[in-house]
């Protein structure tokens, strides 16, 4: 059973990795790029997959990049992951 779930749903021949990600959002009037973010990865494909945790702090950080009203924001996971938890 465990085999089956971490089978790659998309690409059906690799399997999902605890892995890292870079996460991107184009705010229109600027781009906001978190680089490192923890996720589960296809060895094979590269389609990742968040935590609903994660996406939960991602949306956190891209809401106060857009009160900043960046061009370009580029951050890395770890270290505003430890800023939301202040």
């Amino acid at each position: 059973m465990k085999e089956q779930q971490s089978l790659c749903p998309v690409c059906h021949g690799g399997h999902k990795q605890p892995g890292t990600t870079t996460f991107t959002v184009d705010l229109g009037f600027g781009v906001v790029v978190v680089r490192d973010v923890p996720a589960q990865v296809c060895d094979l494909c590269g389609t990742d997959w968040l935590e609903d945790s994660v996406a939960e702090k991602l949306e956190l950080i891209v809401e106060q990049a857009r009160q900043k009203h960046p061009v370009v924001e580029v951050s890395v996971w770890q270290q505003e992951n430890q800023a939301l938890a202040l």
